[in-house]
């Protein structure tokens, strides 16, 4: 019937996932080493340091003896030498690598399990994926909308899934493939099945948007979760759970990992949407798959691979075994399609860069600042960090820099300490000052006139860009990575009385949905104008066929997920791209650097540790900065 699911049958002599996990538990104290010694024998021959610290009291001077005095041919040697001559050893070290390697054992018994598991859903899921094209429905529930061929399989995939009892990792490549609208076809199937909840979506705010365009069928309660809240999410009962930007979900070390595992929902009916590829990284496998089989794993397992998180170059024999098997593993749970493979299901995409000339005085200003910067830059990378950020922000309008030294010398409030003031004055940029100005009647003699507002290249050539695309009936994303620079392209539109919205960090979420539907529908909005940052998340701006960036960002893949605001699932046109560089500035590096990345395919954000500075520059960006100062 509708309501019934198929479950993987075991094959003779080996365990179901709920067999496993008393298995395993058992298995962890009893796995004695091999009979053979060859486990010892590697391990007294082969161990690194990082290895040898993994034993419970075991430091790492104490590693670096062990080292010294190898090789051991038995167990018994160590064990003797740790007696005989101390060297800060004791006997609980062999009794800790004996721990280690059962350890390992242990692991090795459990991935073989469900290596078994995946075998079983190997075929179906090819069968799904390659074969049965012609033969998949849609649920009938949907709004009148028509998912695209590989959203049809994606869905089939998700329900073979369900039959088995199987959670699964929806892994499309970026943002334009419509992950969200593959589950919510999923749940759409699961309500004319009967099976009509409560589900749990954790998605940006948009997905209330597609929720209400493809279903409206589907009853949703919108649900802002708080710290004092969440353990209602404990005691509800959940019938399935699905976790957008499922890439916070590859640590299982992490606080937020800990919370939504904890989520009372069937272990069988968990999916996780995320556009990132999976990195060789074992904790990273070993969290993906405890998601998807945890009832596999115990919680003393799960933590011994916390420690794991290390570089391809530091990891062990054994991790690169574990991290080949682990993927083996994983390839039926997780679907994902790159661009080359539905290309031409999308409409095209035209890139195009535009070299702008800064205007003369903004030549002058960044020659200067170049000047000054390279007398007092020593090349460390903090502080590239903030002469990259000075260089960039002269690169695209002069008063981002701080030149207005007039106004700084002339106080606004009486009662306020003149040198405070001024202290203040002094680490605002020229167009605070402006804004300074406004406020107050004892410096507005100092505010901007419009020809200084508008004064630079970049500007200069976008009143020509923005129109042209006005004439032809063109509409238009215009992104900025700074916010005050979105206050400059706000004074920029009125003074060219072209109509826009705007969208930043400080938009509420609240309002987002409010504004993205409000540029869908009204026509005459001109312009979109929002920041690159908070426009890198589910936001579907379809209606647009233009994407302008005023300014590129360090990581080009931050880029690409804001042309993918347009360049998307239910795009009708092609799709223009312009980028703006200005000429003979660090942009131009910039743009090099980003392109060469893109070439090689390197995904910046899947590849950067979790614990790195944001705020900080790459190494390619810092060698780019020290060669144009010359360090």
């Amino acid at each position: 019937g509708a309501g019934r699911r198929r479950r993987v049958i075991p094959e003779p002599g080996t365990s179901s996932e709920d067999e496993a996990s008393d298995d395993f538990d058992d298995s962890a104290e009893g796995v004695e080493l091999n009979s053979d010694g060859s486990d010892q024998e590697v391990w007294n021959r082969e161990a690194s340091l990082d290895e040898l610290s993994l034993i419970s009291g075991c430091s790492v001077k104490k590693a670096q003896r062990i080292v010294e005095l190898r090789p051991f041919n038995e167990w018994e040697n160590l064990n003797n030498l740790s007696v005989t001559l101390g060297n800060g050893l004791s006997t609980d070290l062999v009794q800790g690598c004996r721990v280690v390697l059962r350890e390992r054992d242990v692991v090795r018994s459990l991935m073989t399990k469900c290596e078994k598991i995946a075998n079983k859903m190997m075929q179906d899921v090819t069968q799904v994926v390659e074969r049965d094209k012609g033969s998949q429905k849609q649920p009938e529930i949907l709004n009148g909308k028509w998912l695209k061929p590989y959203q049809l399989i994606g869905q089939n995939w998700l329900t073979l899934l369900h039959q088995n009892n199987l959670s699964g990792i929806l892994a499309d490549e970026m943002v334009r493939f419509g992950k969200t609208i593959q589950a919510i076809s999923f749940l759409a199937s699961l309500y004319q099945e009967g099976n009509k909840g409560p589900h749990l979506l954790t998605v940006p705010i948009i997905g209330l948007r597609e929720l209400n365009l493809w279903c409206p069928r589907l009853k949703v309660l919108v649900y802002y979760a708080t710290t004092t809240t969440r353990s209602l999410f404990r005691k509800l009962k959940l019938e399935y759970a699905v976790f957008d930007e499922g890439h916070m979900l590859k640590n299982m070390s992490s606080l937020r990992y800990r919370h939504l595992m904890a989520i009372n929902v069937s272990t069988f009916t968990r999916l996780l949407l995320t556009g990132t590829p999976v990195q060789n990284n074992l904790l990273e496998l070993m969290s993906l798959l405890n998601f998807i089989m945890p009832d596999m794993f115990s919680s003393s397992t799960t933590s011994s691979f916390i420690s794991c998180q290390k570089s391809s170059e530091e990891q062990s024999s054994f991790e690169m075994e574990r991290i080949s098997h682990a993927k083996l593993i994983m390839k039926p749970f997780i679907l994902r399609r790159v661009k080359s493979e539905v290309l031409k299901q999308l409409p095209a995409k035209e890139e195009k860069v535009e070299f702008c000339a800064m205007s003369d005085q903004q030549q002058q200003l960044y020659n200067a600042l170049m000047q000054k910067l390279k007398g007092s830059t020593n090349g460390e990378k903090r502080e590239l960090t903030n002469v990259m950020m000075q260089l960039r922000k002269m690169a695209n309008h002069p008063l981002l820099g701080l030149t207005l030294n007039p106004v700084r010398s002339r106080p606004t409030v009486k009662q306020t300490s003149p040198a405070l003031i001024k202290e203040d004055m002094e680490v605002m940029t020229d167009f605070e000052l402006h804004r300074l100005c406004l406020q107050y009647p004892s410096v507005q003699d100092y505010q901007l006139n419009t020809d200084m507002l508008l004064d630079s290249g970049k500007l200069s050539l976008l009143t020509q860009i923005l129109a042209s695309l006005k004439n032809k009936g063109d509409r238009v994303v215009l992104f900025s990575q700074f916010t005050m620079m979105l206050d400059i392209l706000e004074v920029f539109l009125k003074h060219l009385k072209h109509h826009y919205i705007r969208l930043d960090g400080s938009t509420p979420m609240s309002d987002r949905i409010v504004l993205i539907d409000q540029y869908n529908t009204e026509l005459d909005i001109f312009v979109f104008l929002m920041s690159t940052k908070a426009g890198g998340l589910g936001i579907n701006l379809t209606s647009a066929n233009v994407v302008i960036l005023h300014d590129i960002d360090c990581n080009p893949y931050n880029d690409k997920q804001a042309e993918d605001r347009c360049h998307r699932v239910g795009q009708t046109r092609t799709v223009k791209v312009i980028k703006l560089i200005s000429k003979d500035s660090i942009e131009d590096g910039m743009l090099r650097i980003g392109q060469k990345k893109l070439k090689l395919e390197q995904d910046m954000t899947a590849s950067q540790s979790q614990d790195g500075d944001e705020d900080s520059i790459p190494e390619d960006m810092a060698s780019l900065l020290k060669a144009s100062l010359g360090l």
